[in-house]
């Protein structure tokens, strides 16, 4: 691309055509689509990896032109779609196929006059909202089983135009080429009402709009004016709020008509609105969907990107954000999430609709914090593969969005509370103060400590841990041996402060629902791993206190050293510094400059503490009693060290400042507790 002055591997961007996007109902949920010239494809949305990559696929049996449609049921049940009107059943269980076509009749090289049925390149795969065990496909008629497809019935007529004109050979008697891509008059799209079953909507690729409300015993043609002639009806959407209304998003392109065209209907069909206003020409359509939770929250997927309407589709704008640009073919609504099959650029996924859900057309000058989705706690790895072509994991822990009308003035905090109140997590706009070592390997990415106060919308992303250890200064990998607990889950509170006000939301955490543990052992591991974290500050706190003395121990010998009046004074300030030393030796190992320093010097008791931490929290469960017991052991040690630490300060440095304070000199200071943020009184003097 730029005449080899650079060059990279064809897995620089993703590159699938995908038509269309089903979901499966898996926890994790995967997405399904078939990609042009290339296979089907099941991959996941999210992994316990902490990335998406090719272990990650699979191909789902089909073919690259079809629709797919996993049963709601049971995922590992999927039906495929390819050309010819091809359905293929997988069982991934033993990874066989079986093909259940409706008309198992080859037909290559044939005009689709020839055949019994236009079975064609895309034909819809749908399973109805109301019974799993019905699953509709197309020809020129509507075909439905109720036995995973070893019997098919017809539930219509010919709904399509059947213009025997247009079913003829394709490509002339010297260059045939028969492949059902060319087939015609087929009905291309259909779609059962969520909201009344049996209510059936049915677009055709020649351009008629057809109902059925007693499940296809009788159909009524209820195309609208306005519809060009021989147009693709590519996709039609029962809302999923009100029987009596539906979409149907129009292609022309292949009439040399660019202009967009979504018709709407609330009143089963008797009249439709053209509902386009906003998007511009060029932007032909393939797909329309309504947000499920939202009634009139509409998106439309084009030839171009992506737009949203909030009113129903009166108005609307682009939200193609970091989309690329590329044809839109499919979109759904998973969940809280949006999933584009983008026809060019693979699946993307818009991990939450929160702020898209409560956007209002009306102007705020006031900070605004939106409620967060439920959350479900899960576990993911700090070290993943970041430097191959894989796929990005959503975010991990709790989403939350908030609103800013101005730039914040002040400092900004965001505060996790639990149940009673009780502080769990602060976060602000501000660097933090005290110096991180830098992650040590690439792979390793630290939480997010610094919020975002951005003009308009925000996303910071909770860890889902308490506050964290004490840090020390200079310990290797700080920001993950310091981290704090996983919390257990329960009903917490956001809280945002703003400009002198404050807004709170509810947050609801749950259990990851693959794990079997029960909140009373969640809540017993996590006591445990705020027992050994309090530890391990006790121990910091202590450390650092003594550090900070011993460098001005130090400074005094610079000082003074060559003044024989000072030797006495020295000669106890050495004796301090020694202790000191000897007492910091037995709680951590002060030669740990890098994480794989215990390679080569014992761990003590902190690097004990960090390790036990990290074995109490590595999954969702309660301690092991050998856990307890570690934790009681190095605790016990630990704490007579600690006591001697307590008594260095006062009593050795009482007494030390006592001799500074007969000789006129600055006493020495104990520092300030970080986690207190307040001074303390220099030791046995007042000052000076």
């Amino acid at each position: 691309m730029d005449g080899g002055k650079s060059s990279s591997t064809q897995y620089n961007q993703p590159t699938a055509q995908f038509y269309h996007a089903p979901a499966d109902n898996e926890f994790l949920y995967n997405l399904y689509g078939a990609q042009q010239d290339n296979s089907t494809v099941g991959i996941a949305s999210r992994t316990d990896d902490g990335y998406i990559g090719r272990q990650h696929w699979f191909d789902a049996g089909g073919g690259e032109s079809g629709y797919l449609a996993p049963d709601p049921r049971d995922a590992s049940i999927i039906y495929a779609g390819s050309g010819e009107g091809a359905i293929t059943r997988l069982d991934r269980r033993s990874n066989q196929l079986q093909d259940i076509t409706v008309w198992p009749m080859e037909s290559s090289g044939h005009g689709v006059g020839d055949l019994k049925y236009r079975l064609g390149w895309t034909h819809p795969i749908v399973v109805s909202p109301h019974d799993p065990n019905v699953i509709y496909t197309t020809a020129e008629r509507v075909f439905k089983t109720t036995d995973q497809g070893k019997t098919w019935t017809e539930i219509s007529p010919d709904l399509t135009r059947n213009d025997k004109s247009k079913q003829v050979s394709s490509g002339g008697p010297l260059t045939k080429d028969n492949t059902s891509v060319e087939y015609y008059d087929t009905v291309f799209t259909i779609a059962e009402s969520p909201v009344q079953k049996d209510l059936l909507w049915a677009g055709t690729d020649d351009g008629l709009f057809q109902m059925s409300r007693d499940g296809g015993k009788n159909w009524a043609n209820v195309t609208p004016k306005g519809v060009p002639e021989w147009s693709l009806v590519s996709l039609v959407e029962a809302s999923p709020h009100d029987a009596g209304t539906a979409y149907f998003a129009v292609d022309t392109h292949k009439l040399d008509d660019l202009k967009p065209y979504i018709f709407k209907t609330t009143d089963f069909g008797k009249t439709w609105m053209k509902i386009t206003n906003g998007i511009p020409d060029g932007a032909y359509t393939h797909v329309v969907r309504e947000d499920p939770v939202r009634k009139n929250l509409l998106f439309a997927g084009t030839e171009t990107g992506i737009y949203v309407s909030f009113d129903g589709g009166a108005n609307w704008q682009s939200m193609q954000l970091n989309l690329p640009n590329s044809p839109i073919h499919d979109l759904i609504v998973k969940n809280d999430d949006l999933v584009v099959a983008t026809h060019g650029r693979s699946f993307w996924i818009l991990d939450d609709l929160t702020p898209v859900r409560n956007t209002t057309t009306q102007a705020t000058t006031q900070p605004v914090l939106y409620k967060p989705r439920v959350t479900y706690r899960m576990r993911w790895p700090e070290f993943f593969e970041r430097r191959q072509p894989v796929g990005e994991n959503p975010p991990n822990g709790a989403i939350v969005y908030y609103y800013l009308a101005s730039a914040p003035k002040g400092m900004v905090t965001l505060e996790f509370l639990d149940a009673h109140g009780q502080l769990v997590r602060r976060y602000s706009n501000e660097d933090k103060k005290d110096a991180d070592t830098p992650p040590e390997w690439p792979d390793q990415t630290p939480p997010d400590e610094k919020i975002p106060t951005d003009v308009g919308l925000n996303r910071f992303t909770w860890d889902l841990r308490s506050q964290g250890a004490m840090p020390l200064a200079g310990e290797p990998g700080a920001e993950f041996r310091n981290r704090g607990a996983m919390v257990p889950p329960g009903t917490y509170q956001v809280r945002l402060t703003a400009e002198g006000k404050s807004f709170t939301a509810a947050l609801e955490l749950k259990v990851d629902p693959r794990m079997k543990t029960s909140p009373e052992d969640l809540q017993k591991q996590n006591d445990l791993a705020r027992q050994i974290l309090a530890e391990v500050s006790e121990i910091h706190e202590a450390i650092g206190a003594i550090r900070d003395v011993r460098t001005q121990i130090h400074g005094l010998d610079r000082r003074l050293g060559y003044d024989s009046r000072y030797a006495q004074l020295l000669t106890v300030a050495k004796e301090f510094d020694k202790k000191s030393m000897d007492v910091e030796g037995q709680l951590l190992q002060v030669n740990a400059k890098s994480s794989e320093a215990n390679l080569n010097f014992p761990v003590l008791i902190d690097e004990r503490l960090h390790s036990l931490i990290f074995s109490v929290d590595a999954g969702d469960y309660a301690p092991t009693r050998q856990q307890v017991q570690v934790f009681e052991e190095l605790r016990n040690e630990a704490q007579p060290l600690l006591a001697k630490c307590h008594d260095l300060m006062q009593k050795d440095l009482v007494a030390l400042n006592e001799m500074i304070n007969k000789q006129s000199i600055q006493v020495l200071y104990l520092p300030a507790k970080k986690n207190e943020g307040q001074s303390m009184k220099a030791a046995g003097g007042t000052g000076h």
